[in-house]
């Protein structure tokens, strides 16, 4: 079978009647259209810091929309066969892991391509999750780890590589499960104390809003505990977890209104809902200190160790950050991807940056997100483009888009905001997300 690019992935949504058509004019015409909010602001940060020229950065956000939602299709799609989907070196295409020669097709059907590895991701996330169970054991030396799926392997950054081997074999993981790399990060939390237009706790300590749901906004654990109190927006801290997390809510007090933007210093970029961008897609993110900076998605479900402890369930990038920027935004084209955590370097040097994704922060406290109005850009699947009650079944690792009508148990539901479902975000266990009708 001849594979097709990413850019093709974009046309799948379509039926098969159009098919052939769409995939002329995407031949013909250049690149797919970007998402709503590829504005100018983002396009010129992403020509700035990924190198790019402004037709590739708009042609990339393209590519990678369309790459989101085709990885989320075949999550599903795949089960225990799936290994992980990351985009190539120029973000030209995207490459899924399989188990299973059997399941090749199935990907090249969607418009990537395929590699046979020897790991599923679940295998991955165990032996990862070893390390994390450890996390307590792991030396100071020893910054952080992750599963990286292009190499299938679990990584474990070092600044000593043996003290690295040690934690790794005490974790209960051979030689052959790991990966040691060295390493001179130095991770701490994006926390200061230094004033700055964004919101402040306490005394004064600043941090910086990631994006604003009903009620409030979401943020950094790390940057206050339930109960603490806000200023500009004034606030209380409704819900916080830190260490083990980092994500956060804060409940805003009235007069406070909630917007479906972030500010990209200067403008600002709307945000039309949450579906998770793949591993090599670009993303930007938006804080109090440095403002607007893009990078690429390098690893998921990284762990990173702070002075205060372990934080789990990251993702690693490339962008940089600095004090004050933690809670900030993250953004690939309108979909917001989480809030920055901590790293290491800075935006003068370069560095690498964590950040918690924002759809596990929605499920944790029922939170909905403020989204723009119309269908989001992006976020519409194969099974919810024409669905109405009784035609579709909700599933898991679909990209469901606003306005999105499926059937749970024989009952109803319209989708609230863009997300990409996962198992156990049933529509009646999730209701900041779905709604009877």
């Amino acid at each position: 079978m001849t594979r097709r690019s990413v850019a093709a992935v974009a046309v799948a949504v379509l039926s098969a009647a159009g098919l052939a058509a769409a995939l002329a004019t995407t031949a013909t015409a250049g690149p797919p259209p970007p998402p709503l909010a590829a504005d100018r602001g983002m396009v010129a940060a992403m020509v700035r810091d990924l190198h790019l020229t402004p037709d590739q950065a708009l042609a990339r956000i393209g590519r990678e929309a369309a790459a989101a939602r085709a990885e989320s299709t075949l999550k599903a799609r795949l089960g225990p066969d799936f290994a992980g989907a990351w985009m190539n070196a120029d973000a030209t295409e995207l490459v899924v892991g399989v188990t299973t020669a059997s399941q090749i097709q199935a990907v090249e059907a969607e418009g990537a391509r395929a590699r046979l590895v020897g790991r599923s991701l679940a295998q991955l996330d165990a032996l990862k999750t070893k390390l994390d169970r450890n996390a307590r054991g792991a030396p100071q030396s020893v910054p952080g780890w992750y599963v990286d799926t292009p190499t299938n392997t679990v990584v474990v950054l070092a600044r000593d590589v043996a003290a690295a081997t040690a934690f790794a074999r005490a974790s209960g993981l051979g030689d052959a499960d790991v990966r040691i790399q060295p390493s001179t990060e130095d991770p701490r939390p994006m926390i200061d104390v230094i004033g700055g237009n964004a919101y402040y706790i306490g005394s004064g300590t600043r941090c910086s809003i990631g994006f604003a749901v009903n009620g409030g906004f979401v943020t950094a654990g790390h940057c206050g505990t339930a109960g603490a109190t806000t200023t500009q927006p004034s606030g209380t801290f409704a819900g916080s977890s830190f260490p083990g997390n980092d994500y956060a809510w804060v409940r805003t007090a009235a007069g406070n209104t909630s917007r479906p933007l972030v500010n990209r210093y200067p403008g600002t970029v709307a945000v039309a809902g949450s579906t998770e961008a793949p591993v090599g897609a670009s993303v930007c993110r938006s804080g109090s200190t440095t403002g607007w900076h893009c990078g690429t998605i390098q690893q998921k479900n990284a762990s990173v160790t702070y002075p205060e402890g372990t934080i789990t369930g990251l993702i690693r990038t490339n962008a940089c950050a600095e004090p004050g920027d933690s809670g900030g935004s993250w953004l690939t084209g309108d979909q917001a991807q989480g809030v920055t955590s901590g790293g290491s370097g800075n935006c003068t040097s370069g560095g690498t940056t964590y950040f918690q994704p924002v759809n596990e922060i929605l499920q944790v406290y029922g939170l909905q997100l403020v989204v723009s109005g119309g269908t989001p850009t992006g976020t519409t699947s194969p099974t919810t483009t024409t669905s109405n009650p009784g035609q579709t079944t909700w599933q898991p690792g679909v990209a469901y888009a606003i306005g999105s009508l499926v059937t749970y148990d024989g009952v109803g539901y319209r989708c609230l905001q863009g997300h990409t479902s996962q198992p156990g975000w049933d529509p009646p266990s999730v209701p900041a997300l779905w709604e009877r009708v």
